[in-house]
This record gives C-alpha cells, structure tokens and sequence, in this order.
C-alpha cells in the first residue's frame, strides 16, 4: 500500500532549516527541498507543493492571501483572508454580468496592483473591433498610468511564473526519471466553494443560504462550468489524469443535510462525473468531518475517486463506501506533531488491519504532512507500512 502525502506545504523545506519566506521565494530550493523529503521519508510519488511562488503574490500585490516575506514574518505561513469581496447588494450586478463585473470591481479587490481596473472607464471590448477604435480608444485607455501598472504588473506575473514553471518541470522530470510519478497537474474547487471562498466568505455564503438562497444557487451554477472545464483541460494539456479537489464548507459542521443537499451536493456530484466521464481520476479532500455526508459518497461511480479523509469514522465509512472508493490520509495530524513514532505505527496498524483486504488504502496525514510534523513520526508511517503491510 503506497505512502501518497497529498497535501505538502512547509514541511520539506522546514526540517531543512530554510525559513518559509526563503521557500516562496526561492522555487529552486522549494523543489529540491520536496525531493530530499520523497527521498528520505519513502514516499511513493513526488507530491505537488502547496506553496504559491511569493515573486507572484509580489507582482500583482495581492491581498487575498498574507505570505512570509509580504507582511508576513519570515517564518509565518502562508494565511487566507477571508472577506466579502462580493457584497451582498452586488450579487445582481455580478450575476448580469460575472466578466465585467469580475475585471472592474473584483480583481482591483483581489490585487492592489490592478486597481487601475476599476479607475479607468473600460469600454465594451465589441467597440475595440476595427484597427480605428482600437488605436484611438484602446491605446488611450492602456496608456493612462493606472493601467500601465496593470500591464507592468501583468508582465512580472508572467515573468514569476514562468520562472516556477521552469523549477517545476525541472523536479517533476528529475522524480520520473528515479521512478516517482507526479501528483497532479490540475485542481479545482467545487462550485459552492468558489462562492462561499473566493466571493462572499464563510460568513456571507453562510448568511445567503436562508437569506438570499436563489442568488446563491444562481451564482453556484455559474461556478459550476468554472469548476469543470479548467479542471479538465489543465488535466488533458498535462497528460496527468489526477485532479486534486479541496473542499471547504461541505462538511458536517459547516451547513446542515437540507443545505448540503440543496447547495453543494448537486454541483459537486456532477463535478466528480463530469471528471470520471472524461477518464480522469477526482481526488477530494474531504476537509472536516463527513460522517453524515457518506449516504451520498456511495453514490459517486464506484472505483473512480480517490477519496482523502481528514475526520471520518473508519468502520462506517467501509461499511456505507468501501466498495465504492478508496480510504485516502486520516492519520491525525496531531499524532504526527505531538505524538510517539510508536503511536504513529499504532495509527496506520489500525488502518492496515481495516482496510488491508480491500486494496486500495493509501496511507497520509488526515491533512497531508503538516508543516509542524516531526521527522520521526512522518518516517514513523513509512515504517509501519513496511512491518504491517502484509498483515
């Protein structure tokens, strides 16, 4: 049974000593770093990295995440911040129209260095369509200071990422040829999320479901392409088949049966199928508890999800799931970072012997390796897989 860490922020450059400031800043090192630690602790694939280069936050001046280096100390992670950036009075403007609402008013929100979006009277783009207008019209609106900073800012983007992208192709073609396959290559978010996250925020979202339920949903099945068709063409460009599919606010705690079977469940059941129909492998991670939501797990196409569980009552989920997908993760993070190696074997025995018989257990952190993990512990899973595997 494999050892897949899927979610790996700080922790390989943190037992290295490099401050976390360095490992956003530095892709080289990052990428190394993530290497060494598949070396050292067996993993059996080369895990994505979940830290966004710092040069790229730097270069839009983006305000939705803190990062070390930015305002952060050096050794801080990175941080979300949560926010209305929709307000509750803008969901009709944004629903009329979600691109030029999203150009003028959103990303000027997002990212201070494209304010210049939402100062200058952008045209409708239909008047740009001869070489007159485009000249006479376009050149003045791109000449003007605040989007000359938005261009600039644009190009450092470029620049930073393509930058990433040259240390990352670089890692992924070191791990392959040692033997190691990639992660994944895509990742989306389900369509609830997208709003709840990146829109109106936990309390908002929250807020909208009794209050303003039928924007809500309209502005969920407008996320719902959106969480679709980018996640299957970054998948297909990549010739890597696993979409990584982090959910926020799906979870027993977070909104009760009747909203999760209103709101969230429909557009995510239909995010998984769109996935398994296209011959690409979802890989959920099903953040929170979800006891209560696998009556509805054990309906997705069965031997098609990877399914990753941070709080989960083991034995249930075989009963109700385990012929329907694998049991991804679930070693408490809190046994990586506080425990004994020994209760850490003690853990992963546990799995072994429940799962064992289904062949398709896959061995992680309930949240991936915490960035706090100790080095023994981690190792500690490697070690126990090896001595009870056979079990």
């Amino acid at each position: 049974m494999p050892i897949f860490p899927q979610v790996v922020h700080y922790f390989p450059t943190r037992i290295r000593g490099v401050p976390n400031k360095d490992a956003g800043y530095d892709n080289a090192l990052r990428y190394r770093c993530m290497k060494d630690a598949v070396l050292e602790f067996g993993w059996d694939w080369a895990m994505a990295n979940g830290v966004f280069p710092s040069e790229a936050f730097d270069a839009l001046g983006v305000k939705q995440v803190r990062w070390p280096g930015g305002d952060l100390p050096a050794d801080a992670p990175f941080q979300f911040v949560e926010n209305e950036w929709l307000a509750e009075d803008e969901y009709d403007a944004f629903l009329a129209d979600p691109n030029g609402f999203t150009l003028t008013s959103m990303l000027p929100r997002v990212a201070g260095n494209l304010e210049g979006l939402g100062q200058m009277p952008l045209p409708p783009l239909y008047w740009f369509s001869n070489a007159y207008n485009l000249i006479a019209i376009g050149g003045n609106v791109l000449a003007a200071p605040p989007m000359r900073t938005v261009l600039e800012s644009l190009l450092n983007l470029a620049d930073a990422t393509a930058q990433n992208n040259a240390a990352l192709g670089a890692y992924i073609a070191e791990m392959g040829a040692l033997g190691y396959p990639y992660g994944h290559m895509s990742v989306t978010v389900p369509a609830f999320d997208m709003v709840s996250d990146f829109f109106r925020g936990l309390r908002g979202g929250s807020l909208d479901i009794y209050r303003n339920p039928e924007k809500l949903l309209a502005a969920v099945e407008l996320m719902e392409q959106v969480s679709i068709a980018p996640a299957i063409t970054a998948a297909k460009m990549s010739g890597n088949p696993r979409v990584f599919v982090p959910m926020h606010r799906g979870a027993d705690n977070f909104m009760s049966e009747e909203a999760f079977e209103r709101f969230y469940w429909p557009s995510f059941s239909r995010l998984i199928e769109a996935l398994v129909a296209e011959g690409l492998t979802p890989m959920p991670l099903f953040e929170g508890g979800y006891n209560s939501r696998l009556k509805y797990l054990a309906q997705l196409p069965p031997g098609k999800v990877a399914a990753h569980f941070d709080h989960i009552d083991r034995k249930k989920f075989k009963e109700m799931c385990g012929e329907v997908m694998c049991f991804w993760g679930n070693v408490p993070a809190s046994l990586l970072c506080t425990g004994t190696p020994q209760q850490v074997k003690d853990d992963v025995r546990e799995l072994i012997e429940l799962f064992g018989d289904t062949g398709t257990l896959m061995i992680d952190g309930n949240q991936g390796i915490p960035d706090e993990a100790r080095p023994e512990n981690v190792l500690a899973m490697r070690e126990a897989v090896d001595e009870y595997g056979a079990l």
